[in-house]
């Protein structure tokens, strides 16, 4: 797809009308409406592209990284992200607008996309009809996926049909309505049916990882059931993409994170010279944007490259040297203090994060994986406990370490189902680590594993942020105060706790 991502540069006037300034007010004085701006198929999956461009999650992983327990304030550390690594969160922080935001401008992306291909001429569809239920498919499957994230963030309960979820946006509005969350039962109906809608008009063709196809689909559907605890579905969709998709071995992990091979990736969204997100972007803030890399440090994913944020150690103390991820999390210039906890001198124990090291020549780029087989995996352990089969998780886990190791490793065992959640827990940890999932991990599973937030305590010494219950109400992002002031019936569907 780069060569996508370079298309962007020249298709900006078509493309232009995806963008809005304010999360819900899209009907704008001036804009070019789809009408005008798409008069071909083509003119659609150029429009398409732009859809694309408005899905980061270098969001994701600045707030999860930092909020959570897998950061440690870098040596090179300015003062950025200290408020999140604190646990400040409120209506005026920078997360909620952020996630809120984005997620507004991904969904009338998508739904203007939508309208515009099901406005135009019959016989302008009939030059390319393919590629027209191609571009419409993918659009249906990226407003499914955006409205998944934004529950993801302001949900309290996702197994809850009747708790609030967020404005679903499946029209263009107007810009004087005034709109108010829907339910999560609401959402969940609406996401189903568009991955139906996606799923009816995509091929059978899934060798492009970084457009979406039906393995895609297949996918968030069981990310989705996981977080609802369908565990049935869950087990049935992360089965079917662990049959296709072998685990990749040692070589083939280095290799991924390297770009230099998809190994076990199921969908990606590809970064790559000039475009879009070719750049430093906002440092130590859910902001975010530009390289992955650049959440952790200034320069390059070395101890040279000015690191403002390091590995957590309470991270770092669960990843064995000889587990191949040690070699794409760690870098070999990291220092390496084996009595930390005497010394307590974080400038003797310095551990520099390089699971974005960079490629194609640019430090701290890299293609961004947002489904990987290894997921499927730990979905399906997850069903399996929930299920009472804690020997089938037991073994999915091994699975994984025996391609991490790459030799055969000892099964764990489970005495009981929280202590085969905490082991999926702590493997999702390292597995899935900078990847942004640690903040949905915590409030999925925490309580069932009898987890939180726990730093090592040379890392929260000098603000005494150490521990967050998994049950605390910031596991759920507050609305952000600047919707209130365009959409003041929403103060009174403001989540717990704010």
């Amino acid at each position: 797809m780069k060569n996508l991502k370079n298309i962007m540069l020249t298709i900006g006037a078509i493309a232009g009308f995806v963008s809005c300034n304010d999360a819900i007010e899209i009907d704008q004085p001036g804009r070019l409406d789809a009408e005008a701006a798409f008069s071909s198929v083509n003119d659609l999956q150029a429009g398409l592209f732009g859809v694309y461009d408005n899905y980061d999650i270098s969001t994701d992983i600045a707030f999860q990284s930092i909020f959570t327990d897998e950061l440690s304030i870098g040596f090179d550390n300015g003062g950025q992200g200290l408020a999140d690594y604190g646990f400040v969160l409120n209506a005026g922080s920078t997360a909620p607008f952020t996630f809120w935001t984005d997620g507004y401008q991904q969904l009338n992306a998508a739904t203007r996309l939508i309208e515009a291909a099901e406005n135009l001429d019959p016989d302008l569809i009939a030059e390319d009809p393919e590629l027209y239920d191609k571009v419409l498919g993918e659009a249906y499957a990226l407003r499914a996926w955006g409205h998944f994230i934004l529950l993801s963030y302001f949900s309290t309960d996702y197994t809850d049909n009747s708790a609030l979820s967020v404005i679903n946006l499946d029209f263009v509005p107007t810009i004087d309505q005034q709109l108010l969350r829907n339910t999560n039962g609401e959402t969940f109906e609406l996401i189903q049916s568009d991955l139906s809608r996606a799923n009816g008009l995509l091929s059978d063709d899934t060798s492009n990882r970084t457009r979406i196809n039906k393995d895609f689909i297949t996918a968030l559907r069981a990310r989705i059931a996981a977080y609802r605890e369908n565990y049935a579905l869950a087990a049935t969709l992360s089965q079917q993409l662990i049959s296709k998709y072998p685990l990749a071995n040692r070589a083939e992990y280095e290799a991924m994170f390297l770009d230099e091979s998809d190994g076990e990736v199921i969908f990606k969204l590809e970064r790559t010279n000039n475009d879009n997100y070719d750049g430093q972007g906002a440092t130590g803030s859910p902001a975010a944007g530009g390289w992955a890399g650049a959440r952790f440090a200034f320069v390059d994913a070395t101890l040279a490259g000015s690191p403002y944020f390091e590995m957590g150690r309470s991270l770092f103390n669960i990843i064995d040297p000889n587990d191949v991820r040690y070699e794409v999390n760690v870098a070999p210039s990291s220092i390496i203090d084996p009595d930390y906890e005497e010394n307590q001198d974080p400038a003797t124990d310095i551990i520099v994060i390089q699971k974005y090291p960079g490629s194609e020549g640019q430090p701290l780029m890299n293609d961004l994986k947002i489904f990987r087989a290894s997921e499927m995996y730990l979905i399906r352990a997850e069903a399996a406990v929930a299920q009472g089969n804690l020997d089938v998780a037991a073994g999915l886990i091994k699975e994984i370490r025996d391609a991490r190791f790459g030799e055969a490793t000892t099964a764990p065992s489970f005495s009981s189902q929280t202590q085969a959640y905490a082991a999926i827990l702590d493997e999702r940890r390292v597995e899935l680590a900078f990847e942004g999932h640690r903040y949905f991990d915590l409030k999925r599973l925490g309580v069932r594993a009898n987890q939180g937030v726990l730093k090592d305590p040379i890392d929260c010494a000098f603000n005494g942020a150490c521990t967050l219950s998994a049950d605390d109400f910031r596991f759920t992002l507050p609305l952000p105060i600047v919707e209130f002031n365009a959409n003041p019936g929403l103060r009174e569907q403001q989540n717990p706790g704010y």
